[in-house]
């Protein structure tokens, strides 16, 4: 190798003196030079105008086109030779439907990390209605639904009220034959009155004021606190009931669910029982074999402790809802949020699923859950509101708090429902990615955290729990108060797509 005098002046270069050449560093993706209007048009809903600068889209044109002419194999030319105007005639409508796409993407995405919109579903965006214009900027519009804005006020220190509740043996007793129930005998009750846990047979007619809505021949129904229909609940029908006999006619009063048929939502109406017949329940013999088949034990000693278990963890589980009806109640005593009832109606089976999750993670038993889903179907829009306002304060306390969740944390959750339900976490978690609910679980867990978060810092005072939370044995019949079809939470649909501007 000679030895070359370098000019004067000139540095080595890194070939000369055996440096590795380090590559450019790549350049991310350029942003778009893209303007964005927003107005609120409703509850929760923002209308957006996007326009993207003609300059992006002549600069895409001309990227995909040169690409197009060397990649080119047109007859009569050699490959990568044609004539780029030639490209551009016979690939016009693909080369443009393809600089769309990626506009619409990269602008979107954009648009997400540049402005402060939260969504709550997929934008309403027709693509097929969305044309690249020969001349000047890209316009689209669309319509989307998205969180309320609000501030939070201060979350730590609340002092809040804890239910609480002595057992006594007349609880146990009264769980106990309501989970005996099932294996027991109906059997006549002699010129007896009704009482909590009886069978009557009743003709039942539903009136508005002087309207007959509805009536029912020689219904069945069992007595406990609160009777559900389809449409309907009667909270105080054990309480007004109750001493009844044979012959006798009682009045009932019975609130219609936000589902009840026609104009009937959310009314208060009466329910008339002319009494034909009352029975009562005769338990079945608690052997040893007939205690381990129902419940795992071989004594009744063992299956009241089994039930005091059950009743305790339902307690917890009504102190846990109760904290949080009343952490959200004084986080949103300022809020004025109106959310609209098309959002309401579509979340209402995602808010009911994740209410029946978080009792399963309670370890809430399946009949218990049953009744309970009972009772949140009868008010499903204004639960489904307060689970909405639950989920967007707990969110925005989760956010400004940094709590997330990671796989290890949903294989512990998969683990803890697992042991709750006896079932293995393999089947567990099958059954949650079968069932879409994987996205829920996340959620809860996260609200979950945020919630744990408020109640460590919450200060509690004891306070017996009232007639209302105690109340929740409910009886259910498979039947309308009201005949009619009844409303129907709607399935998650797409509105109709905005109209785009004219190019």
């Amino acid at each position: 190798m000679t030895d070359e005098p370098r000019p004067e002046g000139q540095d080595p270069t890194p070939e000369d003196t055996g440096t590795a050449v380090a590559a450019p560093p790549e350049e991310g993706p350029k942003k778009l030079h893209q303007s964005v209007e927003t107005r609120d048009v409703g509850p929760c809903k923002k209308h957006i105008k996007v326009t993207i600068e003609r300059g992006d889209i002549d600069g895409r044109l001309k990227e995909l086109f040169s690409k197009r002419v060397g990649e080119s194999n047109i007859a009569g030319f050699r490959p990568g030779k044609a004539p780029r105007r030639l490209v551009e005639k016979l690939y016009a409508r693909e080369v443009n439907e393809q600089v769309k796409t990626e506009l619409l993407l990269a602008s979107l995405e954009q648009l997400g990390e540049e402005n402060n919109i939260a969504p709550l579903s997929s934008p309403n965006i027709d693509p097929g209605a969305i044309e690249i214009p020969k001349e000047g900027p890209l316009v689209y519009e669309f319509e989307v639904e998205v969180r309320p804005e609000f501030d939070l006020p201060g979350y730590r220190g609340l002092k809040l009220k804890r239910p609480t509740k002595e057992f006594t043996d007349a609880d146990v007793g009264e769980a106990e034959r309501r989970l005996l129930a099932p294996y027991s005998q109906v059997v006549p009750k002699e010129g007896g009155s009704v009482e909590i846990g009886d069978v009557i047979t009743a003709d039942l007619t539903t009136r508005d004021g002087d309207r007959v809505l509805g009536t029912i021949k020689e219904g069945s129904f069992r007595v406990e606190k609160q009777l559900s229909f389809k449409d309907g609940l009667a909270r105080r029908f054990g309480e007004q009931i109750r001493g009844a006999k044979a012959g006798d006619s009682r009045v009932v009063d019975l609130e219609l669910s936000s589902l009840a048929a026609g104009d009937m939502a959310n009314k208060q109406v009466q329910a008339t029982f002319e009494i034909k017949d009352v029975k009562t329940l005769r338990l079945p013999e608690m052997t040893p074999d007939f205690l381990t088949a129902v419940a795992g034990v071989d004594s009744r000693e063992k299956l009241h402790e089994l039930i005091r278990s059950a009743l305790q963890r339902n307690l917890e589980h009504t102190q846990r809802r109760a904290y949080r009806m009343q952490v959200i109640g004084m986080l949103t005593e300022k809020a004025t949020w109106n959310l609209p009832e098309d959002l309401l109606m579509r979340q209402a089976r995602r808010a009911l699923s994740r209410r029946i999750m978080e009792m399963k993670a309670d370890g809430v038993s399946d009949e218990e859950i049953s009744r309970q889903r009972r009772l949140m179907e009868q008010d499903i829009l204004q639960a489904t509101e307060l689970s909405l306002k639950e989920h967007f304060v707990l969110q925005k306390i989760a956010e400004t708090e940094k709590i997330d969740v990671d796989d290890d944390d949903m294989e512990d959750e998969i683990t803890r429902i697992a042991n709750q339900t006896d079932e293995s976490p393999r089947k567990v978690r099958a059954r949650l990615e079968k069932e879409d609910m994987m996205e829920a679980l996340a959620a809860e867990m996260i609200e979950r955290k945020a919630l744990d978060l408020i109640l460590d810092a919450a200060e509690y005072e004891d306070t017996p729990m009232d007639q209302q939370e105690q109340s929740a044995a409910v009886s259910t019949v498979e039947v309308q108060a009201v005949p009619g079809q009844m409303k129907e939470m709607a399935a998650e649909e797409q509105p109709a797509p905005v109209e785009q501007p004219q190019s």
